[in-house]
């Protein structure tokens, strides 16, 4: 598989942001990708102050473009996430379209975003977010995917799952910050891909020093063995990677933590 990361930059339009998309997704296509992946919040700032005013039911305009643009090019999108409304709520939502532009997943931000360092950083998602509650995964021609969003990949727990559904990869549309990326972005990509033993693709907006929320950027893929096969640095940019499935095996097959779990001793029990 051959993924385009569209580490782009953000503005307070929500239309400027959909059509810039689209243009780097455009830009990635015409590279022969099978699959492009857009950041967290790529449609408005990540800013508690612009999700509901940027956010729109299921089908709204910002899904409407990705899913003519991936009929249109032939080829899977991850749309970030956008804020979505419904029934009187707000998630922090991820849609999935195929290459014929139907919709193959939607994953609603589980583990909401709260901090509030005394003397540090506060932001606080649930003042406008809900949680979602699903463990997401995909199927494609390449075979079964993850997907989570930011904060939700912190909890091992999550990323488990997935990995005992069958996900090869898990696509992460991600927006770490200038404390947390430095200290954590790296470390925490590597460390899910070791423990599953699968890539994990971490897609970031660029960063803008003067927005309300300044993104780390660094999108970055690591593979089954925590390897990193490519970094971005924190400016726009539209970076092609190639998965190579065979590797999941092989790394499984050689190393086999999955394999030798203790189910006897620990299990986990979905709802």
């Amino acid at each position: 598989m051959k993924i385009a990361q569209i580490q782009m930059n953000v503005t307070a339009d929500k239309g400027e942001n959909i059509r810039h998309a689209c243009d780097l997704i455009r830009q990635a296509a015409a590279q022969g990708v099978d699959l492009a992946v857009l950041p967290e919040m790529f449609c408005c700032l990540y800013d508690n102050a612009h999700f509901a005013p940027n956010g729109e039911p299921e089908g709204g305009a910002a899904q409407q473009a990705l899913s003519a643009l991936a009929r249109e090019l032939g080829i899977w999108i991850i749309g970030g996430s956008v804020p979505e409304k419904t029934d009187g709520k707000l998630y922090n939502t991820c849609y999935v379209f195929d290459d014929q532009g139907r919709k193959a997943a939607r994953h609603r931000k589980t583990h909401l975003f709260d901090i509030d360092v005394k003397g540090g950083q506060r932001f606080m998602e649930s003042d406008t977010f809900a949680a979602g509650s699903d463990v997401t995964t995909f199927e494609t021609p390449w075979g079964t995917m993850g997907l989570c969003i930011c904060f939700d990949m912190r909890f091992e727990e999550l990323a488990r799952l997935m990995t005992l559904r069958g996900a090869k990869a898990i696509f992460v549309p991600a927006a770490f910050n200038m404390t947390t990326g430095p200290a954590h972005w790296e470390l925490l990509f590597r460390q899910r891909a070791v423990d599953n033993q699968l890539y994990t693709v971490a897609t970031s907006p660029a960063r803008d020093e003067n927005a309300p929320y300044v993104a780390w950027g660094h999108s970055m893929v690591c593979d089954p063995w925590g390897t990193v096969l490519h970094e971005c640095d924190e400016k726009e940019a539209v970076a092609i990677t190639e998965l190579d499935f065979q590797r999941v095996d092989a790394i499984r097959g050689q190393l086999p933590i999955l394999s030798a779990r203790r189910t006897d001793l620990y299990k986990i029990t979905e709802k």
